[in-house]
């Protein structure tokens, strides 16, 4: 009998489906609406009967499905499958998600875990980090997220929301986060940050040839600050390379806490290439220790669009190993 995985990667616009081989090979995938407004009960009925349609058009018996991950934004009890509460699906509150997908929907066990996990650990199993057993993972994109992975495993926490690393302190005092915290590395190393600097910057005098697409646009991007950089905008460049700092100051941090042999970046802002992850490199090197030569690798992800699906299968086939699929 063969044997295949589902990954479900729930976002609040749309839901990524995925059906996967035992060596976690893409078969199929669809997308469909996600329709957060009409209820939790209707998005999960959504994703079973996607995933049965999915399964039907790769040739795939539902009894053949080892196992299903799904990923999801938090908080949540991972544990127990249950979605406390989404800022981007209002009407999850205390939802047994996993179950309503998997056993009661699917009638297959599950698994249920934070999205930004779920992504950590596709890029570990089966993208850049899978020849090692140590790595950090960051999400760069309207805000941080972050995923651990310490002796092959991920890291959860007590209550399983651990590596929160975008709300990590590295500046005492600083910017406000949206956490309600200040000085978090989310504050200054986000693309939505990275913007917000270079609005703050201009709008105090500071002149830049950003100012033009400002008053053009009212706002700026991350991408915007990135190309007048590029293009040698004296502050452009002093917002990035403050963007580079920051990221760089939490490499450090996580080498002295979990020692990885990578620290892998993701999402929408690594589009800036090597304008970012050179300087983050540059920066590391300037702030890290002099004690002994650290072998650590920065890198970008290498999974792409498909991260989250991918993920939540290995996830599932990870679990289904360790007896953990509910």
């Amino acid at each position: 009998m063969a044997t295949y995985y589902i990954g479900v990667d729930l976002g609040g616009t749309n839901i990524k489906i995925g059906c996967f081989d035992a060596d976690i090979n893409l078969i199929e995938k669809t997308s469909v609406p996600t329709g957060a407004e009409m209820g939790p009960e209707v998005v999960a009925d959504r994703i079973v009967a996607s995933a049965r349609e999915l399964l039907t058009e790769s040739g795939v018996s539902l009894d053949d499905v080892a196992g299903v991950g799904i990923g999801t934004p938090g908080p949540a009890n991972y544990a127990d499958g249950i979605v406390i509460k989404s800022t981007n699906m209002p009407k999850f509150k205390n939802t047994p998600l996993r179950d309503l997908i998997g056993k009661n929907g699917l009638g297959r066990p599950a698994i249920l875990e934070n999205d930004a996990n779920v992504a950590c650990w596709g890029e570990f199993a089966v993208g850049a980090g899978r020849n090692v057993t140590d790595m950090i993972f960051f999400t760069l994109g309207t805000g941080i997220g972050g995923g651990v992975v310490s002796n092959g495993d991920l890291v959860r926490g007590a209550g399983g929301n651990a590596a929160e690393l975008g709300h990590v302190i590295i500046y005492p005092g600083g910017r406000k986060c949206n956490c309600g915290q200040r000085g978090c590395v989310e504050a200054y190393g986000s693309a939505n940050s990275t913007a917000a600097r270079a609005v703050d910057a201009i709008r105090a005098g500071g002149e830049s040839t950003l100012k033009a697409v400002l008053d053009k646009k009212g706002d700026l991007t991350s991408k915007d600050v990135y190309e007048h950089s590029d293009a040698g905008d004296e502050l452009a460049r002093e917002i990035t390379e403050g963007t580079a700092e920051a990221l760089a100051l939490m490499c450090v941090n996580m080498l002295h806490t979990t020692e990885p042999a990578k620290i892998v970046f993701t999402g929408g802002m690594i589009a800036a290439g090597d304008s970012l992850l050179s300087r983050i490199k540059h920066h590391f090197k300037q702030l890290v220790w002099t004690l002994k030569e650290e072998p650590l690798e920065i890198c970008y992800a290498t999974l792409g669009e498909d991260t989250g699906i991918i993920g939540a299968a290995a996830l599932a086939e990870h679990a289904g190993k360790q007896g953990k699929l509910t």
